[in-house]
């Protein structure tokens, strides 16, 4: 079903467009995750199992991307099999969501991009594995993702496991503060960091139940609060790998980037595909964990706001 916002055509999957015609929650989904996050087909397996998870969670799933200068929310069962297998797939976010379009190509959706698709569709839940943010060496670098940004100005509910170890997360969440984003994390008093449970810092809010999460985007709409609000929730105790662990391989996994003069958009893979061989595949096992449970959240929290 294509259908259009001013100036954007979007192509709903017949299960999205059914939702929307019927009121039903829904839930986003990245797509950069399934092109640029793991091989196929564990790709496939991942992004198949997490929208079955929201599914079971009673929201439907909107996993988005651009396909030939087209924007979709939701993907049919074999556009995210071709998707799952496509390469040279641009990585989009909001500088270049738009070029993708206009050029007719084919691009995954970031934090950033598929936050402002989901708006553009009224979807106010989305579901990722964790935020970008400030990285470490930024004071020299300037290297701050636009997911912040795009958090301090779009108005989606972004349910992770906090931001991507890999960052300098103290940082992150000042810039996260300074933008006027609420950050709460759900059921637990410290900030997680992706991999791990914890991060060392407290969470500036804590929340335990979808119900309450609703209850206060609701506050923050009757005020007239613009931006997102970011969820926080801790990767499961049994999948996950303690933040001492993970800071030595990531200093390993960074010291390496520094060395083949790695940049710009290339960080983040590069520092992932290093962490996922110093830890012989562990680390993508965590990471598929963590985006499972976060689906699970955001169905819920989904569920409650259409409640209200």
């Amino acid at each position: 079903m294509t259908t259009s916002t001013p100036h954007v055509p979007i192509v709903y999957s017949k299960e999205v467009a059914a939702a929307r015609k019927d009121g039903l929650p829904l839930v986003a989904l990245e797509s950069t995750i399934i092109t640029h996050g793991m091989p196929y087909p564990g790709n496939l397996e991942m992004a198949r199992s997490v929208e079955e998870i929201i599914r079971r969670g009673g929201a439907v799933p909107a996993t988005i991307a651009v396909i030939g200068g087209v924007l979709h929310v939701g993907l049919e069962p074999q556009e995210l099999e071709d998707l799952a297998q496509a390469r040279d797939v641009m990585k989009l976010s909001r500088a270049d969501l738009a070029f993708a379009i206009a050029l007719g190509r084919t691009g995954a959706t970031t934090v950033a991009a598929t936050m402002m698709a989901a708006s553009l569709a009224a979807i106010r839940v989305f579901a990722t594995g964790g935020i970008g943010g400030v990285h470490r060496g930024a004071e020299e670098s300037f290297d701050i993702s636009a997911d912040i940004e795009e958090l301090g100005k779009t108005g989606v509910i972004v349910v992770c496991a906090g931001a991507k170890a890999i960052l300098d997360i103290p940082k992150t969440l000042e810039v996260l503060e300074t933008r006027g984003v609420p950050v709460v994390t759900c059921g637990a008093d410290e900030f997680p960091a992706f991999w791990s449970r914890s991060s060392g810092l407290p969470s500036p809010l804590r929340l335990d139940r979808p119900e309450q999460i609703a209850a206060f985007q609701q506050a923050r709409q009757a005020l007239g609060v613009e931006g997102g609000m970011l969820v926080a929730n801790p990767v499961p105790a049994a999948a996950e790998i303690p933040r001492e662990e993970m800071e030595e391989y990531i200093g390993i996994a960074l010291q390496a980037a520094a060395d083949n003069g790695i940049a710009a958009k290339a960080v983040t893979p590069f520092l992932l595909d290093h962490i996922f061989h110093q830890t012989s595949g562990r680390s993508l096992r965590t990471n598929i964990a963590l985006v499972e449970n976060n689906a699970a959240l955001a169905a819920r929290i989904a569920v409650a706001l259409a409640a209200r």
